[in-house]
């Protein structure tokens, strides 16, 4: 194999300005180039990019949103009263009712112990009162309700009306007196079709029972790794 001399007394010129340097001041740059070391220069990092992985944005464990089942409000007692005599709008009471304006809800009257197939709840009528039948007002089509407090012939569009008030115009009947209140205890309104309860429930007992059952395997399983434990004689 050749032998090279150290080159300590030769010059070298740069490959970059031309210029004449000692030849062990010389250095080699990334592209071969042979240069004085105050003319080095490094390679630019952009010319061989790292690649680079995307933010961690979406999440490993997600579940959608829950979407809660519609269910009924609670009027309270005597919450519905009529306007006028020979008048067909009635004022309900409601505090807090978070109903929508225009919305068609449905009447209902205290909640009876009785289920028919596929575990709908079934509910009495609401109380007679001036006039106006229970069985209408809780129309099993619903009615359009406007928020507010009618009165003066007028919808009261006070924030306070509009929160805790809401009135209707029943078919048929009339009042007879006129700012009567009425309807009983147990009313309320809400959805035209209620979420069948039982249905509910049985997927809450399917889902207990599968959770039991995860929990009685895991159990077995560590049951059976002890019991391979102590074969061997390695106690934990």
């Amino acid at each position: 194999m050749p032998k090279y001399a150290t080159g300590k007394h030769s010059k070298a010129i740069s490959d970059r300005s031309g210029l004449e340097f000692p030849y062990r001041e010389m250095v080699r740059e990334w592209n071969g180039s042979l240069v004085h070391f105050t003319e080095f220069e490094p390679k630019q990092p952009q010319l061989q990019p790292r690649p680079s992985g995307a933010d961690a944005i979406s999440l490993r464990h997600v579940r959608p949103d829950r979407i809660e089942n519609d269910v009924p409000y609670s009027i309270p007692e005597n919450g519905f009263e009529t306007y006028s005599s020979g008048s067909r709008i009635i004022n309900v009471t409601a505090p807090g009712h978070g109903l929508t304006n225009g919305t068609t809800y449905r009447f209902r009257g205290a909640p009876l112990a009785i289920t028919v197939a596929g575990g709908t709840f079934q509910f009495a009528n609401p109380a007679d009162f001036d006039g106006i039948t229970g069985a209408n007002v809780a129309k099993a089509a619903g009615y359009a309700i406007t928020t507010g407090l009618y009165v003066n012939d007028a919808r009261n569009t006070s924030d306070y009306s509009v929160a805790n008030f809401f009135h209707f115009t029943v078919d048929t009947d009339t009042a007879t007196i006129g700012g009567v209140k009425g309807g009983g205890v147990g009313c309320s309104v809400g959805p035209v079709t209620l979420s069948s309860w039982l249905k509910k429930l049985k997927i809450l007992f399917v889902n207990c029972l599968v959770l039991n059952n995860v929990v009685v395997q895991n159990k077995m399983n560590i049951l059976k790794f002890m019991k391979k434990l102590q074969n061997k004689k390695r106690y934990v």
